[in-house]
């Protein structure tokens, strides 16, 4: 599967579940459906991963070790 953003995958990862819901697809289209989402669902999983080993480089100190520090989101900035 070519390289999609997080957001368009999982939006149509919704998609596909929607349709496989309704129950309105033929086997083979409900097969095609399933294995897209699987595509999806693994594409998914691994950007979700490569962002938090992201996050965990970020978060060591000089030693190596994880400094542990609640999330802050700016929000209330």
């Amino acid at each position: 599967m070519a390289e999609i953003k997080f957001e368009e995958a999982l939006k149509k990862l919704e998609k596909i579940v929607e349709d496989l819901e309704k129950g309105e697809l033929t086997l083979d289209e409900a097969l095609k459906k399933y294995q897209e989402g699987i595509e999806l669902s693994r594409a998914c999983s691994s950007r979700l991963e490569s962002a938090r080993k992201k996050i965990e480089v970020l978060s060591k100190n000089k030693k190596g070790d994880f400094d542990l520090k609640p999330f802050e989101d700016g929000k209330d900035e």
